[in-house]
Formats: structure tokens, C-alpha cells, sequence
């Protein structure tokens, strides 16, 4: 009798210990969720990113000229933040499309809003804002293709939160 009460105490906490560890992976495994691969995204991403570079060759010209398809773009850009914040676990690309979205910042949108206060930007100027834009735009897409830690940690580095 009393080996087998033995026996039940044994398998009642491998049970528990089974039940614990388990739990204590899930709980750990919230903190390294990241979103899954999205094909809008990635597609969305190489579009703006074409379409980006493309119009910012003509920032030399006068703004007006430009100034529907800066809209656009302006709305492609804002449509983005709005999808990437409210898929789940997205936190990282999240921050990079508000950055490239921020008329405030030196990226995309600044560079746009740039343009219409000074109606035509040196060529100089706008060669060094396409490669800062293409380098954040080409760290969203390798990251929407492969969502591993160094792609993570790439646009964290970027944006200057790591």
C-alpha cells in the first residue's frame, strides 16, 4: 500500500513538473514572438520603396509639378502604419514605417515635406536622402522576408532604440 502511495506522489509531480516547465516556456516565449511573414507587407514595402525613389529623382523640379503623386504616396505611406499597427506582435516594423510616415523626421515623409517648403531640392541633397531612404526601406523588406533576430536588430539599431 505503501509503495503505492509512493508511486501516485511520484506521477502527481512529474505531472506538476510537466505542467510547470511547460507553462514557464509559454510565459517566456511571449516575450520573443515576433509577427509572421506577410506578403502585403513585403509587396507594399518593394512598392513604396520603387515608387519612393522614383519620385524623389525629381525633387530638383519645381514641387507643384509633383505634388498629386507626393500625395499618394504621402496616403500609401499613412495606409502602412495604420496595417502594420494593428497586426499582432509588430512592434519593429511598427516603429519603421512611423519613422519613414514622420513629417518630422529625416526620412521619407521629411524629406517630402522638405521638398514642398522649398519647391526644388539640389541634386546633391536628394542623392544622399534616396540612400538613408532605401537603406530604411531595404530593412523593412529583408525583415518582412526573414523575421529572425539580425533583421530585428538591424531596424532597432536604425531607429536607434538598441
Amino acid at each position: 500500500m505503501r509503495i503505492m502511495y509512493s508511486n501516485i506522489k511520484i506521477t502527481v509531480f512529474r505531472n506538476s513538473a510537466s505542467v510547470l516547465i511547460f507553462l514557464i516556456l509559454m510565459s517566456s516565449c511571449q516575450s520573443l514572438k515576433t509577427a509572421i511573414f506577410d506578403q502585403y507587407s513585403y509587396q507594399q514595402a518593394i512598392s513604396v520603396k520603387v515608387e519612393s525613389l522614383n519620385l524623389m529623382d525629381d525633387a530638383s523640379q519645381p514641387f507643384s509639378t509633383f505634388e498629386v503623386e507626393v500625395g499618394d504616396l504621402m496616403l500609401e505611406l499613412q495606409k502602412m502604419v495604420e496595417y502594420e499597427k494593428n497586426k499582432p506582435d509588430n512592434e519593429v516594423s511598427y516603429a519603421m514605417w512611423k519613422v519613414l510616415a514622420d513629417k518630422d523626421k529625416n526620412l521619407l515623409a521629411g524629406f517630402f515635406k522638405r521638398w514642398k517648403e522649398d519647391d526644388q531640392l539640389s541634386e546633391a541633397f536628394t542623392s544622399e536622402a534616396k540612400l538613408q531612404v532605401a537603406e530604411a526601406l531595404d530593412l523593412i523588406i529583408k525583415y518582412e522576408a526573414q523575421k529572425n533576430k539580425t533583421n530585428e536588430t538591424n531596424i532597432l539599431n536604425f531607429l536607434g532604440t538598441n
